[in-house]
């Protein structure tokens, strides 16, 4: 017998049933048993509180929210197949776009894997990785900023929205007297930085570590012992941490459920295991564990920002072999950031070859040699990975990203089914998942 479908539409004559197949008894009795009540819901794609263009299809009996499904692609980009048709490091340019929050991490990533192939990581200078640490370390603030800023909005805490804001324009201006831009930079590059720190930078950089760490109790005031916010916030979005291990999710969500996992401690990289800093977690299993880890991070961040300025020295930010670091040398026009002058007349001045290779390096780009890697840092939303494949051409055969807002926003479900419908905003909130990383 086959399964019964039957679909029903309301008509001045009542209910009327179309059947498509099956045993019309077990289809009137299924129709009688119906719970009128259950009906299905988008929210999304174009919901504030989405994160971006998220959809999601909420089944919902009454207020209780009994089936959940991410609807996802909405903001797909194909940024990982136009790598494919751009040198190597041009795709600094594509990756630093995907999560456009954590824009330093996608570039590092990128990068490390690249100089994994070539077999330079050890020469890479030391002023380089310094400052890929300090500009990752204030892109984790950054973004706990706008995860908690956006969440407390979404919950009508308003206030901790503007402060989150704030704050986060602080760093956004360090951002744009470093690399020029405030998002999506293209900073750091294959064999180390596209420049070193402008004048002043490190000036600046303390300066924000003291403001911020007198600003950062205000959100414990607002917020960690409001009796409203922790009401809001806890058991909602419980997963233990047997759901985190079955789902894969790692970052805050891991963290909150009592497991210390942070690849800056578990699997080094950039020099990590040389700083002092502390792995926080929380045993809650819920958004507001989320909450409070994200805010600890953000002072163990600021610790290590100090370290990386006092161990600042000169030096070189690109490697030598002047035929994998591009650019070269860099200069402020009257037209913008581009080549210097000066090195260019010194490269035609030098001899033929000298200009040839140059010419050659900027149009064409560098080999790397055949081979794949697979290179992950700790985002501050878990595990970003990139698995970068070379068939020893200028250009990669493949890039793909493990972004931990698509493994995590996996959990969307276990977190939600069961709950209310208002308990859905809070729990996507609390997972901090960014749709250009999503879909890439």
């Amino acid at each position: 017998m086959s399964t019964p479908r039957a679909s029903a539409r309301d008509t001045t004559e009542g209910t009327v049933y179309t059947v498509t197949g099956g045993d019309w008894d077990e289809i009137a009795e299924a129709a009688k048993r119906a719970d009128d009540e259950r009906i299905i819901v988008n929210m999304g794609p174009q919901h504030p509180s989405t994160h971006g263009v998220l959809r999601l299809i909420l089944e919902i009996d009454g207020e209780t929210v009994t089936e959940a499904r991410c609807g996802i692609g909405y903001l797909h980009t194909g940024i990982e197949k136009n790598l494919e048709f751009r040198n190597w490091t041009q795709g600094t340019t594509f990756v630093t776009r995907m999560d456009y929050l954590t824009s330093f991490y996608n570039e590092t990533a990128y990068c490390m894997g690249v100089e994994r192939l070539l077999g330079i990581e050890d020469q890479v200078p030391d002023r380089a990785t310094i400052v890929r640490v300090m500009l990752m370390e204030l892109n984790r603030i950054s973004s706990h900023l706008v995860c908690i800023a956006t969440g407390g909005m979404e919950l009508g805490a308003t206030t901790i929205m503007i402060y989150g804001i704030r704050d986060r324009e602080m760093i956004l201006d360090l951002y744009e007297l470093i690399t020029g831009l405030r998002l999506n930079h293209a900073y750091i590059r294959p064999g180390g930085l596209a420049q070193d720190l402008p004048p002043g930078a490190v000036d600046a950089v303390r300066e924000f570590v003291k403001k911020m760490r007198k600003n950062l109790p205000e959100y414990d005031k607002l917020a960690t012992g409001n009796p409203i916010f922790k009401g809001r916030l806890q058991d909602v979005g419980y997963l233990d941490l047997a759901g985190c291990m079955a789902l894969g999710a790692t970052g805050p969500i891991l963290r909150a459920a009592g497991l210390p996992h942070d690849l800056r401690k578990s699997q080094p990289y950039c020099g990590y295991e040389t700083y002092d800093f502390d792995v926080p977690t929380a045993d809650t299993c819920d958004s507001y564990g989320r909450f409070l880890i994200r805010l600890e991070e953000m002072r163990q961040s600021l610790r290590i920002v100090e370290q990386c300025l006092d161990r600042l020295e000169p030096g070189p930010v690109m490697v030598a072999d002047k035929k994998i670091a591009w650019p070269a040398q860099l200069a402020l026009g009257p037209d913008g950031l581009g080549n210097s002058l000066d090195h260019i007349k010194k490269i035609m001045g030098t001899s033929m070859e000298a200009l040839i290779h140059h010419f050659k390096l900027v149009t064409e780009g560098f080999r790397v040699p055949p081979g794949q890697v697979y290179v992950a840092v700790e985002s501050p939303k878990g595990e970003l990975g990139v698995h970068v494949v070379s068939d020893g051409g200028t250009r990669p055969y493949r890039v793909h990203f493990r972004d931990p807002s698509f493994t995590n926003l996996q959990s969307m479900a276990a977190m939600c089914e069961g709950g209310q419908v208002a308990d859905v905003i809070v729990a996507v909130a609390s997972i901090d998942p960014v749709m250009g990383g999503v879909d890439r």
